[in-house]
Formats: structure tokens, sequence, C-alpha cells
């Protein structure tokens, strides 16, 4: 019966995309690294801010918007760069660039995405701002270099550039679903579960395609397979980056730069040494190293420590327009959300991820309003009744 109902939460679009993804796509959206202590440690340290409500203030002029990377938002919330969305929903990538532009909130583009630069930026409505894009370093500096210009043709201006992966995490539900393995088991195991979901197959895998990965079709050889596609991409992760490579990025990249996967004080001092205009406090969502500090526990710290010099955004279990409200609370200029936008994408396409924006955006709303506060610049510390120890004064 949950199909039928009414999705209100993120949760309640995370079960719809259960029932209409083959499983190893779910899990592989859905899971995180190891025992997936840090995924679940990422959602649940948010709800140890308890918010402090005001009341008999003048809040009938409450208002969400503000500036993320120098451009007009409606919310202080941009939408992640996921990998293989577009295998979630028919061209999904594009669905969620049209989405984020109704709801005026930036969306940025994996370089990972199924849809490519051109066909994204080509779904943006007239007027509305480029995507952001996302970046690793790989160790064919050529291919950084094409990638970057690519982006700064197709008007991207904004350059999310992921440091914390020199290696994949070890994802225990992608070796289950024989995502990690070749061979007719691997591969009878996923048919099974395509067999289970024939809409997926219809609407995604046959009436989507290409499933290729548009911005990497000049580089990667046989990029339409799967396989011959994660042979490569394991190729090309650089385990000796260090920050002598953001120098050599910050010369090719003429945008605005932020690096996303920062979880300690030393390292984002030295990305405001290294020329970034910004960071995003990050565990990769809990799929890197597990273990590691959930975002709100270190943001506090983070953020005190160069939020005068960085725009410091964070990602990481937010999982609605409260958590929201707590992360800027805490610090936080904006929040990158991943999973959430994804599930309403698979469970309802870019309607879905319309009506998720649109509730978050009430939830922030309503959280100003019982607490005080008109204005998003003016969420702070003082918004807090208390704070759990576990998260870092």
């Amino acid at each position: 019966m949950s199909g039928l109902q009414f999705p209100a939460t993120a949760q309640d679009w995370r079960a719809q995309a259960r029932g209409r993804l083959p499983r190893f796509l779910f899990d592989y959206l859905d899971g995180g690294a190891g025992d997936e202590r840090t995924l679940a440690a990422n959602v649940q340290a948010w709800g140890q801010a308890t918010l402090r409500q005001r009341v008999l203030v003048d809040v009938s002029q409450v208002d969400t918007r503000t500036r993320l990377a120098g451009q007009d938002c409606a919310l202080p919330l941009a939408l992640a760069p996921v990998g293989l969305a577009g295998m979630m929903a028919r061209r999904g990538e594009a669905q969620a660039l049209r989405a984020a532009s109704g709801a005026q909130v930036p969306f940025t583009l994996s370089t990972v995405g199924i849809c490519g630069l051109n066909e994204v930026c080509a779904a943006a409505p007239a007027g509305a701002p480029p995507p952001w894009f996302q970046l690793y370093m790989l160790r064919d500096r050529g291919a950084v270099r094409a990638l970057l210009e690519q982006a700064w043709q197709a008007g991207c201006r904004t350059l999310v550039f992921t440091v914390d992966l020199p290696l994949p995490g070890m994802r225990q539900r992608d070796v289950r679903n024989g995502m990690a393995h070749r061979g007719a088991r691997a591969a009878l195991l996923r048919a099974s579960q395509l067999l289970a979901r024939p809409g997926w197959v219809w609407d995604v895998a046959l009436r989507g395609k290409p499933l290729s990965f548009g911005s990497l079709a000049s580089q990667v050889p046989g990029g339409r397979d799967l396989n011959a596609f994660k042979a490569w991409v394991d190729a090309q992760f650089d385990p000796s980056v260090t920050w002598q490579d953001i120098d050599w990025l910050r010369t090719q990249w003429r945008g605005r730069l932020l690096l996303k996967g920062l979880l300690d004080v030393q390292d984002a001092r030295a990305a405001a040494a290294a020329g970034a205009e910004g960071i995003v406090v990050s565990n990769h969502g809990g799929r890197q190293l597990d273990g590691v500090a959930a975002t709100a526990e270190v943001l506090p710290a983070i953020a005190r420590a160069v939020g005068g010099q960085l725009e410091v955004l964070v990602d990481g279990g937010v999982r609605s327009g409260t958590d929201l409200f707590r992360a800027l609370a805490l610090g936080a200029r904006g929040v990158l959300i991943g999973r959430p936008w994804v599930w309403a994408l698979a469970a309802g396409g870019e309607a879905g991820v319309r009506q998720l924006l649109a509730a978050w955006q009430r939830e922030l709303l309503l959280a100003m309003t019982l607490t005080g506060v008109t204005r998003v610049a003016d969420i702070g510390p003082e918004q807090l009744d208390r704070v759990s120890s576990q998260i870092r004064p």
C-alpha cells in the first residue's frame, strides 16, 4: 500500500524508490562503506542539535532566499553530484536540472553522470543559471584539462572538486550484488534483479538510451560498457595527489572552486591557502571510510576556523528542511543533498524532485518562523537550545 501514499518525507521517497529500482542500483545509491556506521551517524548527528523555540516575534516576513557560490537561491541548498543518477530515472540528470532550476537552487553534475554536460545545459529553462560541475583529479591530466574546458564552454562557472577519493571505498552492498565482479554468476544476479523491475527496464534501460557516461564519452574507451568504464575509472584514481595538484588546478580553472570532502580543520585551512573559494564538509555520504566523524560533528569547528575566508557548505545525512536549518545554525552557509533528491527522482521524476524541494523550503520557513528568525543570514548558534557533546563545540 505504501506506493499509493503521497510521499511526505525523504524516507517516503526512499521507500518508493526502493520499489522501482533494480536492487543493485538501489543499493549502489543507498549504501555506504564498511558496516555503514558513518552512513547512519551522518543522519543521527543532526538530531543532536535541539532548536530554541521563540514566540511573540514578528515573523510575518520570513525570507528563505540567499546566495551560494555567487548564485541567487530560493533556499540555501544545492543538489549534490551523484554518479549514475541518469540510471535512476530516464535521462535523470536532465530531469533533476529542470527541477532544480524551477526551485531556484543549483544543480551539480557528476563527472560520472549518464547525461553529458551539453545535454544537461540544454535542458535548462531559458535564463536559468548553468549547472555546477563536479570533477575528480585523474591520473590523465590531459583528460582533466579537457573536462575543465568542456565545462567552461558549456557555461559552468562553479567547479566542485572532490578530494576524498584517492581510492574507492569498500561498499559491501555492491560486492553482494555482483557490482565488483565479472562473469556469468554476477551477470545472472543482476539479470534476476532487472527482471523483478520490468517498469524500470522499459522506462530507463530501453527508453532512456544511451546509458553511457556523457561527459566522458571522448575519454573512456568502451564507455557504454559498465565493466569497461569501471576498469578505466579504477585505473584513473590517483593516490599521489597532494595540495600541489590543487595549486595546478587553480591555474587551469578560471571560475569558482569548491573543494569537497574535508573533515579536518587543518585541511580546511590548507584549502583556503590553495585559493579555493569554498569547501564542502563531507565524508562522501559515508561511502569512503567507515568510522570517520559525522559531518555535523566537525562542522562547527571548521566553520569557526575558516568561515571568514571560505564559503563553508556541508553534506551528509541532511534529510529535511529542519536539518538544513540545523546545518546553518552550526555554521554552514548552505548544504548539498545527494540521496534525497535521487530517491525523489527515481520515484517521481522531475515532479518528485520539485515536490521534495518545495517541502524542504516549507520546513525551513517553519523552523525560521518558530525560532524567531526572518533572514537566512541571521541563523546561528543562538537558535540552538542544546548541542550534544558529540558535536564538537
